[in-house]
């Protein structure tokens, strides 16, 4: 072994450290905050259930071993990222720029992620696929909030591909990522994950009929994935679902159901009226 290759390993080592912690750091203060508001708020919580099921203390076990699982592949993932970019084959700068460059980079991560997460969702749905890869998610038949990360391992690494394929790509184009645009992107990311798999509805009443807000998914549109599993397989939009013809037919209603119910408690105190 030469004399560089200890300080090399040492490196190695504090990279290692460096990723999977800030990775379970996510995960865990998303989670146990999503947790913390609905056992704080348990009254707005329960007039908002979607399901009338309850995970067991073996669903929570499940989800959060398997969490540290993915957040391990999540860090190894993104310590190749770091090294395929000291490599110069992947390209992003924590350098100056512009606020509007920052907002439309972060925004065009977000969107194709939403259309790779559908497709690949899909194809995890498969004969061929589903028993080896995805199953083990939909364990989580009532979801709760460490479901979030609640993967395979084959599952995870598929997961986990997009942001250096995103960043192959892009360097590839020669577009100069902005590394910033990279965290707001994994941080909206897990908190959207999260959300979706709250087991109550977060969003208010009125949500899926507006049409300035409505294309934006809600917890009930992934929840109604994990109880009906053939339905619902966007992430952040409505719109590949609806565009390919496999969002929930009774999606809207369903939210309304669960979302009418706090407006019914709410106008019941104050005397206002309820359409």
């Amino acid at each position: 072994m030469s004399a560089s290759e200890p300080a090399i390993m040492e490196v190695i080592a504090d990279h290692i450290m460096r990723v999977m912690y800030f990775d379970l750091f996510r995960y865990a203060v998303t989670a146990a905050a999503m947790f913390a508001v609905i056992f704080i708020f348990k009254g707005w919580a329960d007039l908002r259930r979607i399901q009338q099921r309850r995970a067991s203390k073996g669903d929570y076990a499940r989800e959060i071993t398997s969490s540290v699982r993915t957040v391990f592949f999540f860090g190894i993932t993104t310590l190749a990222t770091l090294f395929l970019r000291e490599a110069g084959i992947i390209r992003f700068h924590f350098d100056s720029f512009s606020p509007a460059v920052l907002a439309v980079q972060a925004a065009a991560m977000i969107v194709v992620h939403d259309a790779y997460f559908y497709w690949m969702h899909r194809g995890l749905h498969t004969r061929a696929l589903y028993q080896a890869t995805h199953l083990h998610h939909h364990k989580s038949r009532t979801p709760t909030p460490f479901t979030a990360y609640s993967f395979s391992v084959w599952e995870a690494i598929t997961e986990a591909a997009f942001v250096p394929l995103f960043l192959l790509v892009t360097s590839l184009l020669g577009i100069p990522y902005i590394g910033m645009a990279i965290l707001i992107f994994i941080w909206f990311q897990i908190i959207r994950n999260v959300m979706g798999h709250a087991g109550v509805e977060i969003m208010p009443a009125g949500w899926v009929d507006n049409k300035w807000v409505g294309w934006i998914n809600t917890t009930t549109h992934h929840d109604l994935h994990h109880s009906t599993f053939n339905y619902n397989f966007g992430l952040y939009f409505t719109w590949w679902d609806r565009w390919m013809g496999t969002e929930h037919p009774q999606y809207k209603e369903r939210f309304r159901a669960v979302a009418q119910p706090l407006r019914r408690a709410r106008d019941k105190v104050t005397g206002g009226g309820f359409a």
